[in-house]
């Protein structure tokens, strides 16, 4: 038999991620200052850790619950109560084995083969080919770019509805352009969503990372609990923890036991010591979150301003997120620039093609990292822009 037709054209279609594509081709480089991935350069902290290797030591390896140990659950709950100024139903809450496989599991529950997705582009590309490999349709709508400025035209997404589409995938704070919807955009999205029947999957990842509140708005300030809507979590980000792989989905109620199935047929559960370290994070955490807020704030502040006094390059401050999204005047292969700019500056930056539709001419940074590395990656690649 052919090797090519041991394996299904879902997964030989399968894309290989232009972010990893530039890891790869850079990862063993010496001196070199990593702002290709999404996660910051501090490890979990210990008070988290320790809660998890207690666990761990104490016997806690048997399989546990499908949709999360109730503890877990229930500070869920008074994280949600604590930051969103309503009263959350533990019963909403259902933990999974990373925020990707939130992701996963929210399109399993909203879509059958060749039903559609509309998001909003530039965006993370494994929500695309998460929704590819379920036999999804990913349909893209780009946000509009103006004066290093990212802005939602809800007429463009009207427009891309169709009697396939069944959910709108909304990332808000956003990787990569750091667009943050304001709570007239998320009326608006929710609107359009009732008017034709659509779920909402809303993917609120960054929204303790917002630069002018506490947090950013979001569709749990103007949608009920049982609403459809799924919103798509992870520890990841917030407390550095993109190692442990765990992460949460907040749904209705009626949708428990669909969530218990989905969970037990993929990975049965959550390793209960890891859970027990997550629920250090979110009842011992916000003084956590907070610092690392303020780390990206300052580090923030010098990358941008640094590569916009090159006047060769086209940026704002992000409102949200932690990603600079920039454009290089004269740069359109942006591969081959991220590539180069590994080899020849020093630093790894993902490639803007990686991010789908609207984002072919830029380069995105994360600057969540300790301010000199920072500051050495904005002269590095300063200085790699007066050279081009």
């Amino acid at each position: 038999m052919n090797a090519d037709k041991q394996t299904s054209q879902r997964a030989s279609n399968a894309p290989e991620s232009g972010i990893v594509a530039v890891f790869n081709h850079g990862r063993l480089k010496e001196d070199l200052i990593p702002l290709w991935a999404g996660e910051g350069d501090l490890p979990t902290p210990d008070f988290i850790s320790q809660a998890a290797s207690r666990a761990l030591l104490a016997g806690e390896t048997f399989y546990t619950w499908q949709r999360g140990i109730p503890e877990l659950r229930q500070a869920l709950a008074r994280y949600h109560q604590r930051h969103f100024a309503q009263i959350f139903k533990p019963e909403r809450f259902f933990v999974t084995g990373s925020g990707m496989l939130a992701i996963k599991l929210a399109i399993e529950a909203t879509t059958d083969p060749g039903d559609e997705i509309i998001y909003l582009s530039p965006a993370w590309p494994n929500f695309s080919a998460a929704l590819e490999l379920s036999d999804g349709v990913p349909v893209a709508v780009q946000l509009v770019h103006a004066d290093g400025t990212w802005q939602l035209d809800v007429d463009r997404i009207e427009k891309a509805v169709t009697p396939r589409t069944r959910a709108l995938f909304v990332n808000t704070p956003s990787n990569p352009t750091g667009w943050v919807a304001s709570l007239s955009d998320l009326e608006a999205l929710r609107d359009l969503a009732w008017r034709h029947g659509l779920w909402i999957i809303a993917d609120e990842i960054y929204s303790r990372f917002f630069y002018s509140d506490t947090r950013a708005p979001s569709f749990m300030d103007i949608t009920g609990e049982d609403d459809p809507v799924l919103y798509v979590n992870t520890f990841s980000k917030n407390w550095s923890m993109t190692g442990w792989r765990i992460g949460w989905i907040t749904a209705p109620e009626r949708l428990g036991q669909i969530f218990e199935n989905l969970i037990q047929y993929s990975t049965s559960g959550v390793p209960q010591f890891l859970q027990k370290g997550a629920l250090a994070a979110l009842d011992d955490g916000d003084g956590f979150v907070d610092m690392q807020i303020e780390r990206a704030r300052a580090a923030r502040d010098v990358l941008c301003d640094r590569l916009v006094q090159t006047n060769r390059v086209h940026t704002i401050r992000p409102q949200g997120a932690f990603y600079a999204f920039f454009a290089i005047d004269g740069v359109r292969d942006t591969m081959a620039c991220a590539k180069d700019i590994v080899d020849r500056a020093h630093v790894g930056l993902a490639p803007g093609m990686a991010f789908g539709p609207g984002g072919e001419g830029f380069l995105r940074a994360c600057f969540l990292r300790r301010l000199d590395h920072v500051e050495a990656a904005a002269d590095r690649l300063a200085a790699y822009i007066a050279r081009l």
